[in-house]
């Protein structure tokens, strides 16, 4: 089993920061890629951004220039940097995994935290 755990959502004002983590953990042989979606209250879950093992990136035009993602290889571990947050960027944010469980699995498997509440108050 491979969980993902989030932490670092709360409330904070508008133009303020926060920074989300989300770290890997169980029985598995490699991470592809990992990812942070939001949703908020009666919207579809949206991808926020993106990173692979290698390090490439992709952000949501809607916080391009504001977040910024990154992770540890090492740790299992993937970052979320939001920087001047606004009301709109509200919402419980999940962690998302690519997961390949043994060397000799065809294909990779998806995996979700339980999700963080990030909350801008303007």
């Amino acid at each position: 089993q491979v969980q993902l755990v989030e932490s670092g959502g709360g409330l904070v004002q508008a133009g303020e920061s926060l920074r989300l983590s989300c770290a890997a953990s169980g029985s598995f042989f490699r991470i592809n890629t990992m990812a942070w979606y939001r949703q908020a209250v009666g919207k579809q879950r949206e991808l926020v951004a993106d990173i692979t093992s290698g390090g490439s990136l992709n952000n949501a035009d809607s916080v391009k220039g504001r977040f910024t993602i990154s992770r540890d290889n090492a740790k299992n571990t993937a970052y979320l940097e939001m920087n001047s947050l606004k009301p709109e960027d509200t919402g419980v944010y999940y962690c998302n995994a690519e997961v390949k469980l043994t060397p000799f699995s065809t294909g990779w498997r998806d995996y979700w935290g339980q999700g963080t509440q990030v909350t801008v108050s303007s």
